[in-house]
């Protein structure tokens, strides 16, 4: 038994470390998750999605919901955040970005976003989106979860693809989250188990950390030891009849050792075109970085991952929250800019657009007035989100905010709205996704649906 143990241990390390990386979804293909339903209930229009999430609070008014500088200085009924919920009149601060109508749409974008007004026409752009939570914490847990609170318990949206839909390509996750989150919430499978939790992936030469193999290792080498391994996991639960948690593991480790032929290979940014690394501003040094994982994003989605979370200036409250000068949003733009437009110019051209869905989102936006004097303060009531591909009608505009940019007042879409959509383009009835836990039955989707009128 020692030394069974310690061959095991031995082959552990060899094979990278992989402790704590979820399978996200192989688990539930092999009928090892209860409850797990590995298929879609109809017909999807997407396959992949590729999920940008801007964290700390975007400005829809300076980016996507232009109002103009008309009421610029009119104090207005608000209601104060965090602590204070009293109301109070606060005034209006100008926009000072200009807006073009760009593409045969017309859509106004704003001169921050020029790349991604070059492809406006693919863009299904969501003026009315609100949630209940104003500060950042909590509103990330409601927009990641569907719910409110016990932030630990409910899983993120893509734990709970992984559960439904299990893996498209047995050799990498299905549930894949680049950056720096917000929380850790935004990564987690909850109830749904570790199994469909987010595998961290970066864009480099390692893409998950710890899954290098020893130096020198043939790849005929490598089979052998992993076919070792898998014969010693198999007589190790047999022997010993394991538990559901470790029977898990070692499945981990199993994906680990055929990860670290497939996940190098998904970053091998150099076999691109000059021309493609150029698309996503790999040759610029203030769009490199977003730019490596968007391209990144691309080629898991080409290789079946089905759930890519981008998260961009995680940590904290987020990069993009602008209390204090709405200027701090121009270097965030700027680097995302040409990546998110690069990133729908090559889906189109590879004709991928169709089946991948993009979704570019943030927890909430930002008020028409100031907090502290050229800064926006939280803004939950009222903000934009966009989709692009995937079965969405592109170059239109759903919803509004009201004359101040303030409150979703025509066509008003609860966050919840927005997963429903997802999930009902990935092929995912929302009423039927529930899971026995926390009572009688949790689901993702509380209420709401899809959000018809952008789909194609």
């Amino acid at each position: 038994m020692a030394d069974d143990m310690e061959r095991r241990r031995f082959l552990f390390r060899a094979f990278g470390g992989f402790m704590g990386v979820a399978l996200g979804g192989m688990w539930a293909e092999a009928g090892e998750l209860p409850g797990a339903m590995p298929g879609p209930h109809f017909r999807p229009r997407a396959r992949s999605v590729i999920f940008l999430f801007m964290c700390g609070g975007v400005s829809h008014l300076d980016t996507f919901d232009p109002k103009g500088n008309a009421h610029a200085g009119r104090l207005i009924d608000a209601v104060g955040f965090g602590d204070n919920q009293a109301r109070m009149q606060r005034p209006v601060i100008p926009c000072h970005r200009t807006f073009a109508r760009r593409g045969a749409s017309g859509i106004p974008v704003s001169d921050w976003f020029p790349h991604v007004g070059g492809v406006i026409d693919e863009i299904a752009v969501v003026r009315s989106m609100w949630c209940h939570e104003v500060n950042h914490f909590p509103a990330v847990i409601e927009t990641c979860t569907g719910h409110r609170g016990r932030q630990f318990d409910h899983p993120s949206f893509g734990a709970w693809i992984s559960h439904a839909l299990g893996s498209a390509n047995r050799n990498l996750p299905t549930f894949v989250n680049l950056g720096r989150p917000s929380s850790p919430v935004q990564l987690t499978g909850g109830y749904l188990g570790a199994g469909v939790s987010a595998t961290p992936f970066q864009a480099g030469a390692e893409p998950v950390a710890n899954l290098r193999p020893p130096g020198g290792m043939s790849g005929a080498a490598r089979e052998r030891w992993m076919e070792r391994l898998e014969g010693m996991n198999a007589e190790f639960r047999t022997r010993h009849g394991l538990e559901a948690d470790i029977r898990a593991r070692a499945r981990a480790y199993e994906l680990a050792g055929r990860m670290q032929a497939a996940a190098p290979e998904a970053v091998d940014f150099p076999s691109e075109p000059a021309h493609v690394r150029a698309l996503y501003g790999l040759d610029q040094p203030h769009t490199e970085a977003f730019g490596k994982q968007l391209l990144l994003a691309r080629r898991l989605a080409e290789r079946g991952v089905r759930f890519i979370q981008v998260c961009h200036a995680g940590g904290g409250n987020g990069g993009w929250d602008s209390h204090g000068d709405m200027k701090t949003h121009e270097p965030l733009c700027r680097a995302t800019d040409q990546p998110i437009a690069g990133l729908i110019r090559d889906l189109r051209q590879r004709g991928m657009l169709d089946d991948t869905l993009v979704v570019w989102t943030s927890e909430f936006g930002r008020t028409p007035w100031s907090q502290n004097t050229t800064g926006r303060d939280h803004n939950p009531r009222g903000y934009t989100s966009w989709l692009a591909g995937g079965g969405v009608r592109g170059g239109i505009v759903h919803g509004a905010t009201d004359e101040f940019g303030y409150r979703a007042v025509e066509s008003p879409h609860y966050y919840s709205d927005l997963n429903a959509t997802i999930l009902h383009l990935m092929g995912l009835d929302p009423s039927r996704m529930e899971h026995p836990a926390l009572g009688p039955v949790s689901r993702l989707v509380e209420r709401g649906g899809p959000i018809h009128e952008i789909l194609a």
